[in-house]
């Protein structure tokens, strides 16, 4: 079994397609067949049930797949830990983020990352906090940037606070509220509101804060996404409340401030055994303190 072999099967169950695969992994089709065609034989069992229309796994391929993607990101850690032991940083880095990351410029920090570590390849994905937290624990991402309510904090991983931020009440241009210097939550409670989903990390500050009030609202409108708010809100759609750093990012709308907003906390957050090379390099250009002698 050799590694390239892995890679072509991986490349077949993510893309459900052989040709497409071929192109991922910059071989022609028929080679990828063949290596693929070898591996099966010398397992014992097909990994694809292939049809004129369609690829899919076969219950044998499925059981394949984990061990398969273990054993990948175990080379590759295995050669980026050698390179690292001679003053070259390899591999890969995944970063997680949310979409209002305000404390750290994610991109400019990425750009010197880049710089100074031109072979990492890097991923970035963006997600919910509580969603961040587990693909850090579960090893899918290396580093992630979180926004959490003071109620709550990381669990299950190391974790850097960066910084805390208020929220500020958000309202289209031509809304009542919006020639307001500042309003109160008991103001708020009576308008129709944007907000993320109940039970994420980004809606419960807001949920908390009401509810520690005694108050109620109405959030008529639940998007996934952060960045979507705002558009919701700038066609006068209902109000938001979203962290004051942040802000500045938003066109079409006004923001207030609340006097008894809530608080949101900053994290950057990474696994605490097995740290990889890059994610420690990644770490070292934030300026965080990690206590590992490599850092330093």
């Amino acid at each position: 079994m050799e590694l390239q072999q892995i890679r072509y099967v991986l490349a077949v169950a993510e893309t459900n397609s052989f040709t497409r695969a071929a192109e991922r992994c910059l071989v022609v089709q028929s080679a990828l067949s063949h290596q693929i065609a070898r591996l099966e034989r010398e397992l014992g069992a097909k990994l694809f049930a292939r049809t004129s229309r369609r690829v899919r796994l076969t219950p044998a391929g499925a059981a394949f797949l984990p061990a398969a993607r273990e054993c990948l990101d175990a080379a590759e850690r295995a050669a980026a830990e050698v390179a690292a032991a001679v003053g070259e940083v390899r591999g890969r880095l995944a970063v997680g983020l949310i979409p209002t990351v305000a404390a750290v410029d994610v991109p400019r920090a990425l750009g010197d990352f880049r710089q100074r570590h031109p072979q990492v390849r890097i991923s970035l994905r963006v997600g919910a906090s509580e969603d961040l937290v587990e693909q850090v624990r579960q090893g899918i991402l290396d580093v992630a940037f979180l926004g959490l309510p003071t109620t709550s904090q990381p669990d299950g991983v190391t974790a850097h606070e960066l910084g805390r931020d208020r929220l500020v009440a958000v309202v289209a241009p031509e809304h009542p509220l919006a020639g307001e210097p500042a309003v109160d939550l008991h103001r708020l409670s009576s308008e129709v509101f944007v907000d993320l989903p109940a039970g994420t990390a980004g809606r419960a500050q807001s949920d908390q804060a009401f509810a520690g009030a005694g108050l109620s609202r109405d959030v008529a409108f639940e998007v996934t996404t952060a960045d979507f708010i705002d558009r919701l809100v700038g066609q006068n759609l209902g109000v938001a409340m979203l962290p004051a750093a942040y802000a500045p990012q938003l066109a079409g709308v006004v923001t207030i401030e609340v006097t008894d907003a809530p608080v949101r906390v900053e994290y950057v957050v990474w696994t605490g055994t097995g740290r990889t090379p890059a994610a420690s390099a990644f770490l070292a250009v934030l300026d965080i303190p990690t206590g590992d002698p490599r850092d330093t």
